[in-house]
């Protein structure tokens, strides 16, 4: 009778024991879940290793690499890792953190600093060579030779103005104006641009009123046409267009600028400082238009409709 109950007794605490192992089993499948998602959540690759150098855990974020990378920095599909170790017992964790931006920006810093010293360097030799020209001018008024040099002088000083710019930042100067205005200065532009072709300059600017820094978005729509002039040059046909057409919505004024010119080629570098499309391009146009637009709480996006870009300024 004793023993029956003692069996019973131990069976009970055996059937205990049981669900509390089931308990327990559960609680570190969750426990394993939530530490495989906190693992999966972080921003950067990580790996587990244990003392054999086999994986114990890893994130998604490791598919990026086909091996286990050591401590330092590493270059992988043109991105920067910055690769960190630490050791937890007999663990071993391995981060990989992209630093791809930062090494970006530092690079973009340097080479800022390096334009802005030759752009410096330039400016006073290229004014100089300007007014001699301008004094040869009056004396052969119809020298093509002299046009040419102007020309290749007038695109020297918008390279070392844009680069002065990017690299002291913007500061702007807003005032009211109308849109019209710019007509008279982006034809007077033209004139000192050379090109070959056949080419069609269509401006809608009409007699509408903004407040707006008036030299910087000049500095936007000349970038813009001069790129669509190189577009064209570079394109098969002998002939071509450049359209600036004023639209509005509620909130914004919106300037589009088309062309009929060579599709852009790679649309993922076109507003980074330094890369260009184009043979003549030095890759800062259309960065620093989109800066001076975005300074303007603005917007500049390529156009859907028609090859070229929308400009956003708001109203």
């Amino acid at each position: 009778m004793n023993l029956s109950k003692e069996n019973e007794e131990l069976l009970k605490n055996l059937e205990t024991l049981i669900e509390r192992t089931y308990e327990v089993e559960k609680e570190f499948i969750e426990l394993k879940n939530i530490l495989n998602g906190v693992i999966e959540f972080l921003p950067h690759a990580l790996w587990v290793i244990d003392e054999n150098g086999e994986i114990v855990a890893s994130n998604s974020k490791t598919k990026e690499f086909d091996f286990i990378p050591n401590e330092g920095e590493i270059e992988i599909n043109d991105k920067v890792y910055l690769i960190r170790t630490s050791k937890i017992e007999n663990k071993k964790i391995i981060s990989a953190t992209d630093i791809t931006e930062q090494k970006r920006n530092e690079r973009l810093i340097s080479m800022g600093q390096m334009a802005a010293h030759l752009a410096h360097e330039i400016r006073n030799p290229a004014a100089s060579i300007s007014i001699l020209l301008s004094l040869l001018k009056k004396e052969c008024p119809n020298n093509e030779l002299i046009e040419e040099a102007k020309s290749a002088i007038f695109r020297i000083e918008r390279i070392i103005k844009s680069t002065l710019l990017f690299s002291k930042g913007l500061k702007l100067n807003k005032k009211n104006f109308y849109l019209s205005e710019l007509k008279k200065d982006l034809d007077e532009i033209i004139k000192y641009y050379s090109f070959s072709k056949e080419i069609e300059f269509i401006f809608f600017l009409p007699d509408i009123e903004i407040t707006a820094d008036y030299d910087l978005i000049l500095l936007v729509l000349q970038n813009m046409v001069i790129n669509a002039i190189d577009a064209i040059e570079e394109d098969e046909k002998e002939e071509g267009i450049v359209e600036i057409l004023y639209d509005k919505n509620k909130n914004y004024h919106i300037i589009n600028i088309y062309d009929s010119g060579k599709e852009i080629e790679d649309k993922n570098i076109l507003f980074t400082p330094f890369k260009s499309t184009k043979t003549k391009g030095n890759g800062l146009g259309l960065a620093l238009s989109k800066e001076i637009i975005e300074a303007h709480n603005g917007k500049i996006e390529l156009s859907k409709e028609k090859k070229g870009f929308r400009i956003y300024l708001p109203i």
